[in-house]
């Protein structure tokens, strides 16, 4: 009898193209992922090595005092104004003119002692994980668009990992197999299913960071998820609307810092942190920002500007806006996991964790099968005539 030719099935083929996009950008994806997991707990690392800042006291000074004091540091931006007592002031102040975003100092509002934030080796490190993450420590013009075609790939290895999860024989008996690592196997099956069952638990969470990663790699990408959306995804880096001051305010009718702040809490009746950014040339107006400790999550904030005479000029409550714009302006915490705060970071770390470690037994894999002995040819006696 002659041997049935095995015919070359699709899924034969999504295995094929899984296994060598994987193998062609399994570097770069290592690279890319491991730099996530490290970024992930960036704030809380940063935080519990930073020095401590004691604040103590019973009555709180001005805010216009604690600016003075500082404004032998430079010019002073912005104050965040925390909801509870006890806790230190945070002003940005613009030491130099190269200090664009300025620097943070921690002011006891109490005594009016602060303390400026110190460079760390924790600073270099993470800035060179975020070079990596983003750009592969190249320059931007190069690294961007690598790291986006990497993604890109990496969302096709992710479906394509689900759809090469199920057996062939779709029964619950082979499906729940998937579920677990059967550790009682020799290392060679272990590693095929910490490669399967770990890629798919994690599998959601590394679709939705590739679709949001994808808006800083490609331009197109970014201008085609705002017309799917409706609305500009990064689009209020411009500063929005403009708002206009009142030219014919008097020194005697402009508000003190405190009296903007009593307006800002009554516009914005609930605890949490305020941070003022203060009038200046470019800008004659404040700029309100206030988060709701009691919110869903600590990634979103309403907005007030207020004239220097505390008219309130605009009023964004996140809530009321439309919900593509809420979706569009979440993008960034969707993205690193910030959106409920340190729940969905530590899902967002394991799956990053776990997105890392793919290459690795991805690649385990293939090598295994390369050392498989080849099949004995089968010897087809031919019948005596």
């Amino acid at each position: 009898m002659k041997n049935k030719k095995k015919t070359y099935s699709f899924r034969k083929f999504l295995n094929d193209i899984h296994l060598w996009l994987g193998l062609g950008s399994g570097i770069i994806l290592f690279l890319v992922c491991l730099s996530g997991t490290v970024l992930t707990f960036e704030k809380e690392i940063k935080s519990f090595f930073a020095e401590d800042f004691e604040v103590s006291g019973t009555n709180p000074m001005t805010i216009e005092t604690l600016t003075e004091a500082l404004q032998k540091e430079g010019d002073v931006s912005s104050v965040s104004i925390p909801s509870e007592a006890g806790k230190a002031y945070e002003f940005r102040v613009k030491t130099s003119p190269e200090d664009r975003r300025g620097t943070v100092f921690y002011t006891n509002p109490y005594s009016g002692e602060y303390m400026k934030t110190q460079k760390s080796q924790l600073d270099g490190f993470f800035m060179w994980n975020f070079r990596m993450h983003r750009w592969l420590l190249l320059d931007t013009e190069i690294g961007r668009p690598i790291v986006g075609t990497a993604t890109i790939i990496f969302f096709f290895l992710a479906l394509s990992g689900v759809v090469l999860w199920f057996p062939k024989k779709v029964k619950w008996n082979t499906i729940k197999k998937g579920f677990k690592v059967k550790t009682s196997a020799n290392w060679k099956r272990i590693n095929h299913d910490l490669h399967n069952t770990l890629g798919f638990y994690a599998c959601i969470f590394l679709v939705i960071m590739t679709l949001t990663g994808l808006f800083w790699s490609f331009e197109w990408y970014r201008e085609a998820g705002s017309k799917v959306m409706g609305t500009q995804i990064f689009g209020n880096r411009g500063g929005g609307p403009a708002f206009v001051s009142n030219e014919e305010i008097t020194p005697d009718q402009e508000f003190s810092i405190a009296s903007i702040y009593d307006v800002s809490n009554k516009e914005l009746n609930y605890s949490g942190t305020t941070t003022i950014s203060f009038p200046n040339e470019e800008n004659p107006l404040y700029s309100i920002r206030k988060t709701n400790e009691n919110s869903w999550t600590p990634s979103i904030a309403d907005a007030l500007i207020i004239d220097r005479d505390g008219t309130v000029l605009n009023k964004e409550i996140f809530r009321d806006k439309p919900m593509n714009v809420q979706i569009a302006s979440l993008i960034k915490p969707i993205h690193t996991g910030e959106i409920y705060g340190t729940f969905s970071k530590i899902i967002y770390f394991l799956a990053c964790l776990i997105a890392t470690t793919l290459p690795i037994t991805g690649t385990l894999i293939w090598l295994n099968k390369m050392k498989k002995s080849p099949k004995k040819k089968k010897i087809i006696k031919k019948d005596m005539v």
